[in-house]
């Protein structure tokens, strides 16, 4: 068993896959005992084997986490942390040596093992999935309950080789359990290009869907409309980046791609002829899955009053409420989502909603990125800090948030501002009334960061604020991204708006209460400004069309928090200008304007213990400069290598026939990461 232990903790997990839902078999026989032969022969044994992977790969709100499903938007140019993340740095990202973090393969083993040993009962005798239709079926239990849960596990397993991709691009494809071999492992290690990774992922969940369709579920189970929107972000995603990273080294057969000396020793052929072809092929599968999905839900996304409530005599405005209750099951937008239950499956996002977003803070650029409410940008306004009337200013966070797109309204917080409507001893952590941002606590959690936080993902009622105790669901998948995924695959493939992007985009527009008219919002961008405040501004170093920009802008400030935006510019390109120019976070305007009188602690003298920056610096807090010591003093930079994270040096080590020549082993290093441990990217 010596191969195994030296390369399960690499590319596979243990085979003894441990079931733990409730199930009352597993009460009868040991988990040490269980054979596949006897398990894999009930539904419900394989509903087991899902719900075990959901926690783990679907996406979901963290115990500490702020609104989102993940935190990518916590290192961009949307939100900042407490302390800058080291891929901004050009040294501080390094190559590790031993970390599996990343490039493991243990929730995509365990996925294997349940197929491999479910689908030959189900009828495939291949055990490939290519069989759908249980005609053999020998498993107990309703057939369509089966097809449902099997489809479930197609879709996880495209989920978690999503997560892989876009961390590492080219990725093995594996589909079945490996034998105790070190030469079969090593060989089955060996990259896929990425395209041809990203083709297996939406042949995957081909299979889910048709699997899923068998039975209908409540949308806390994973179900049909949800694998065809992850459909078109794959797509989209793989059609954008081979477009925005064509002729480079991040794509197959680009300047400078390590798969071509190390697999292709002739020019790698793609399935459609060339990467134009490619290009083409992903942008119309996004176009057509977000499509299928927009025109079924576009009528049915929920309504947004435009108002934050602030009293329990006010209307609640649902699409506020969308994101901050206990149960979504009756909404329509809402295609998957995750149930929580008080002192069961918990989470923090309420407590963290209701003060300083635990220690993340958006940015000023973001806010400067939302349109005003009759679609014209800020900076036609007067200047960002007096306005001219209509924009109000940015002197107070009260004036910022005047005559401006409903979500930067009703979801950026205010002094003064109710958080709790409906009072319940039981929330005892709550901020019942919002305070003056706390930037220079030093209560990580609780500190705003920038000054501004945002309210999305806290409800009113103060029963959801026991600390650690949330149990408002968190929205896995929802349809308003079928409608900006379409908008934005058909422009990219057509050059031009059509009549079904044009609707798409007038009806998010009107749900947000601003001007529908987004022709003059196209007619007075200027990408100059723009690019003062937003990354998705560029591609590859240039700046884009304007009509381009304001899909993308559209897409961001629609999905505030929600987890999406380090995906989005990396698949654009966006972050190439960052080499040469570096991007300093700035938070609201703290000197010399009202808020200053807020404070009588402020300290910005440069030394370790200056807890804002200078004004001599600029009149908007500057996180990272307070002194010269903290990581990002000078900016956000860039490197190239860092659209992809690189390969752990033990994973050449224990693949190389020797385990010590790494040039020998049969996979390849990222585009300009060493094959050295603790070391930065070359370019």
């Amino acid at each position: 068993m010596k191969t195994k232990h030296i390369f399960l903790s690499v590319l596979i997990a243990s085979s003894g896959f441990a079931f733990t839902a409730c199930d009352g078999y597993l009460d009868e026989v040991p988990e040490a005992s269980i054979s596949p032969e006897v398990y894999f022969t009930e539904a419900t044994h394989i509903q087991a084997s899902a719900d075990n992977l959901y926690a783990d790969i679907l996406p979901s709100h963290g115990t500490g986490n702020t609104y989102g499903i993940y935190k990518d938007d916590a290192t961009t140019d949307n939100q900042i942390e407490v302390t800058a993340p080291n891929r901004f740095t050009s040294t501080l990202w390094k190559v590790d040596n031993a970390e599996t973090s990343n490039w493991n393969f243990d929730k995509i083993y365990k996925i294997n093992f349940v197929l491999s040993n479910v689908l030959p009962k189900f009828g495939d005798n291949n055990a490939d999935g290519n069989d759908l239709s249980g005609n053999a079926n020998t498993i107990n239990g309703d057939l369509n309950s089966i097809k449902h849960y099997i489809g479930e596990l197609f879709f996880l397993r495209a989920c978690e080789y999503f997560k892989r991709y876009q961390l590492f691009g080219d990725f093995p494809i594996i589909t079945h359990p490996l034998p105790d071999d070190k030469e079969a492992l090593s060989e089955a290690s060996k990259r896929f290009p990425r395209n041809e990774v990203a083709r297996f992922i939406l042949s995957d969940l081909d299979k889910a869907i048709t699997l899923l369709n068998a039975k209908s579920m409540p949308t806390t189970r994973i179900n049909t409309d949800a694998a065809i929107l992850l459909k078109s972000r794959v797509a989209l995603f793989e059609g954008t980046w081979l477009k925005y990273f064509k002729n480079t080294a991040f794509v197959p057969n680009g300047d400078g791609w390590p798969g071509k000396s190390k697999d292709y020793n002739s020019v790698y052929q793609y399935p459609s002829g060339n990467i134009d072809n490619e290009i083409d092929y992903f942008l119309e599968i996004a176009m057509d899955t977000s499509k299928d999905i927009a025109e079924r839900f576009k009528n049915k996304l929920t309504e947004n009053t435009g108002v934050l409530q602030q009293s329990t005599d006010e209307s609640a405005n649902p699409y506020f409420d969308m994101f901050a209750q206990e149960d979504l099951s009756s909404v329509d937008e809402v295609l998957l989502w995750r149930k929580y239950a008080y002192n069961l499956v918990q989470h923090n996002v309420n407590v963290c909603a209701s003060w300083g977003n635990n220690g993340v803070g958006v940015t000023r650029s973001f806010v400067n990125n939302f349109l005003m409410a009759d679609g014209t940008p800020v900076y036609t306004h007067g200047n960002y800090t007096d306005g001219d009337g209509y924009y109000m200013g940015d002197k107070t966070i009260h004036d910022v948030r005047q005559n401006r797109d409903s979500r930067l309204v009703i979801f950026l917080k205010e002094p003064g501002q109710h958080n709790i409507l409906i009072k319940d001893v039981i929330g005892e952590t709550a901020n019942i009334e919002e305070t003056y941002p706390l930037i220079t606590i030093t209560d990580g959690a609780r500190r705003y960061v920038t000054g501004y936080a945002i309210r999305k993902g806290g409800p009113f009622h103060q029963k959801y604020y026991s600390n650690s105790k949330g149990y408002t669901a968190s929205i896995a998948y929802r349809a308003t991204e079928a409608l900006l995924n379409y908008m934005e695959a058909s422009y990219e493939k057509k050059g031009t708006l059509d009549g079904t992007a044009t609707e798409y985009w007038k009806i998010i527009r009107r749900r947000s209460h601003v001007d529908e008219d987004f022709q003059k919002t196209i007619a007075l961008t200027d990408m100059s400004k723009e690019a003062e405040n937003d990354w998705g501004a560029y591609s590859g170093g240039k700046l884009i069309d304007a009509t381009l920009y304001n899909i993308r802008r559209e897409r961001r400030c629609e999905f505030m928090a929600d987890g999406l935006r380090y995906m989005d510019l990396c698949r654009w390109r966006a972050m190439d200008q960052l080499i040469e120019h570096p991007y300093i976070p700035e938070g609201f305007h703290l000197w010399n304007t009202p808020m200053q009188a807020w404070y009588t602690d402020l300290l910005y003298d440069g030394s370790d213990a200056s807890n804002v920056s200078s004004p001599n610096v600029s009149e908007y807090l500057r996180p990272y400069q307070k002194n010269s010591k903290q990581t990002c003093y000078n900016g956000f930079t860039w490197r190239m290598a860092h659209y992809l994270h690189p390969i752990m040096v033990k994973q050449f080590l224990i693949t190389a026939p020797d385990n010590k020549t790494v040039e020998n082993s049969p996979i390849y290093q990222n585009p300009y990461w060493p094959i050295v441990p603790d070391m930065p990217a070359e370019k």
